[in-house]
Formats: structure tokens, sequence, C-alpha cells
């Protein structure tokens, strides 16, 4: 009984993803602002905390010779809920940065330097 309790709430359990982290929304944003226009945005434990709207990241599928991974987003903010699907990899070119797709947009990313 325990153990299919344990199997049944797993899924559930927040688990750090490859992309932890906090990222500047653009050149000019704050990192100590995380989800504020102008701040920065932050991933941690399977969390992503946008702009005024946070995203539970689930079911990564590992793209296929990419080091990219898709994740369905269950979001909510500004009193919505929805679910999209966004692709995450990391920046080759930006040390520490990400790039993040979302369906017809495309982020670049940069690591803030105080984590």
């Amino acid at each position: 009984m325990r153990l299919t309790l344990a199997l049944i709430l797993a899924p559930a359990i927040a688990a750090a993803t490859p992309y932890d982290g906090t990222y500047l929304q653009n050149s000019n944003g704050e990192c100590a602002l995380v989800g504020v226009d102008g701040g920065s945005l932050k991933i941690e434990e399977g969390i992503f905390y946008g702009g005024e709207m946070e995203c539970r990241m689930t079911r990564p599928v590992q793209v296929v010779n990419m080091d990219a991974t898709l994740y369905t987003m269950s979001c909510s903010g500004e009193d919505q809920i929805w679910t999209e699907r966004a692709m995450l990899m990391n920046d080759a070119e930006v040390e520490g940065g990400i790039i993040m797709l979302w369906d017809g947009y495309a982020f670049r990313y940069s690591r803030c330097d105080a984590e």
C-alpha cells in the first residue's frame, strides 16, 4: 500500500532541471527582481517564474540529436490558467545562458552572475 502511494505521488514531487537558475530578461534587467517586467526570470525545481506568471515544467522529453528538452508548461498568472509546450536549450554562444522557444517565439537569456 505504501509503495503504491509513493508511486502515485512521485510525479508530483518537484525536481531540479538542468536549466535551474536566474536569468536576465534583457541586458538592462535587474537580477534581484524575479518575475516582473525589467527584472529576471527564474527556473527552480521544475517551476518557471516569469513576468507575473509561473509554470510547472512537466513531461520532459529530450530532443533527439540536440542539447535541448521539450516541456509541457502548465501556467498560471493574471487570473488565467493555460498549458503550452516550450523547448529549452543551453546557449552555445553565451556561457551559462539558455534559449527558450515557445510556439512562434524564441528568447535568449543570460544567467545572472549572483547565484
